[in-house]
């Protein structure tokens, strides 16, 4: 491994093909935490090893442990993970834990809007300067009960699709970091009477991909918008 790394530093940076070969490797050794953490160790020995002078070992010596402060521990990123199931779960309850808990962006793609107990939940995070955007379906905004006519009224950004076919997503991201998504429509009869389903997740790859997709049908059905 160290003779590996210090062939990729020789030219101070990683080429594309030193990166898969490193990715490989990772994959190959299995990628949990704790040997990722023993990579970690040999890439900034390596490093060390290279450098002249006790002020740039010093000034790595620091990278180093900063590094290690910025990176959360395993348990802070699962802590809000979990599978919730109506009615049995209160599921609202955790709709509006997720709303209040958000510091700066919430983005909301879902079928409908009716239950006043999560439309209240999104205002307010409105209010208090979270950025919030709702993508939701044509028809079902004019529903009687559809709350998605009061978002809009509120100030809070909300775009519709405009085909004759049903957008039928139910997911929303908060913060850029976690994802919840399921069967669950956001409506009384879901949370008291339907069986229905949620999972929260900050997994990279699956919340990134929610992320792009949410972008692309925001940007699809913003056309002759403003906002």
């Amino acid at each position: 491994m160290d003779e590996l790394l210090r062939s990729t530093l020789a030219d101070g940076r990683v080429s594309r093909g030193e990166k898969k070969v490193l990715v490989d490797m990772v994959r190959e050794w299995g990628g949990s935490e704790q040997k990722l953490g023993l990579l970690r160790q040999r890439a900034f020995a390596v490093a060390r090893s290279e450098v002249v002078g006790p002020e740039a070992i010093k000034v790595l010596g620091w990278l180093e442990e900063a590094i290690k402060v910025f990176r959360p521990p395993p348990a802070a990123v699962r802590q809000d993970s979990g599978a919730y199931f109506s009615p049995q779960d209160d599921c609202p309850r955790i709709l509006r834990r997720l709303m209040e808990s958000a510091s700066h962006s919430i983005d909301i793609c879902v079928f409908t809007i009716t239950d006043n107990r999560v439309s209240d939940a999104i205002m307010k995070a409105h209010d208090r300067g979270v950025k919030v955007r709702v993508l939701s379906d044509d028809d079902k905004a004019l529903d009687l009960g559809s709350d998605i006519a009061g978002l809009s009224r509120h100030g809070i950004p909300v775009r519709v699709d405009d085909s004759r076919h049903h957008m039928h997503h139910k997911y929303a991201i908060f913060d850029d970091s976690q994802l919840l998504t399921g069967s669950y429509n956001w409506t009384r009869s879901a949370a008291e009477y339907n069986e229905e389903n949620f999972i929260v997740t900050s997994e990279p790859r699956i919340r990134s991909s929610f992320q792009g997709h949410f972008q692309r049908l925001w940007d699809k059905l913003g056309e002759g918008h403003d906002d």
